[in-house]
């Protein structure tokens, strides 16, 4: 773990440390003709596992010609070491969202186990069958024909049976009609426990 932390913390080329490598360092620590900074670099890197190539390298460059070894041989038998990748953050939309998607599953997994045992929900759905989409609009046709006549015989009362008052009285009347009969089927759509009149009289048979 310590490891792991020290090599996220360096920077470039990260290898490991080998005996010819630590011995090079130590020699490195006790060369008075480095600066302190360079010797008390030399002692840390030598007691660790994995070091930097780039301070290793600038170590070598600052000792003694004579005695350092090749720079070949020195990182011989030495490996790259590479820092595991920092595990991606998910965002706070992100785990919302995952959420939802985890609880609507669970929704439908509960669902689909407890289908058999709970009664399915009887909702009532406009036109769903034949006999509701030819009863409505019988429903509306007799609608605007009644307004129709109520408007028809309402302005030639008025209006001392003028023809065209009389048919403006009409169309008023059938208008009327068509949003009554709007306002009804809205009325009826917004019940929640309203039932078809083609389902109720198959509950009725069924039983």
């Amino acid at each position: 773990m310590g490891d792991q932390q020290g090599i996220k913390n360096q920077t470039g080329l990260v290898i490991t440390v080998t005996e010819s490598i630590r011995a090079f360092l130590l020699s490195v620590s006790d060369d008075q003709c480095l600066s302190q900074e360079l010797r008390e670099l030399a002692v840390a890197l030598s007691s660790a596992t994995n070091a930097s190539y780039k301070q290793i390298r600038s170590l070598w460059i600052q000792s003694d010609v004579e005695t350092r070894p090749a720079l070949i041989s020195l990182f011989s038998g030495s490996n790259f070491v590479f820092a595991s990748p920092k595990p991606r953050e998910k965002s706070e939309e992100l785990k919302e969202r995952l959420s939802k998607l985890k609880e609507q599953a669970e929704r439908r997994e509960y669902q689909e186990l407890v289908k058999d045992i709970t009664p399915k929900k009887d909702v009532y759905e406009p036109f769903s069958t034949y006999k509701d989409q030819i009863g409505f609009g019988l429903h509306v046709a007799l609608i605007m024909f009644i307004g129709y006549l109520v408007g028809h015989f309402a302005f030639r009362a008025l209006f001392n049976n003028n023809p065209i008052m009389n048919s403006a009285g009409g169309i008023l009347g059938l208008v009327f009609g068509m949003f009554l009969e709007k306002l009804l089927f809205i009325i009826r759509t917004s019940e929640p426990n309203l039932k078809s009149p083609s389902s109720t009289s198959r509950m009725k048979k069924n039983q």
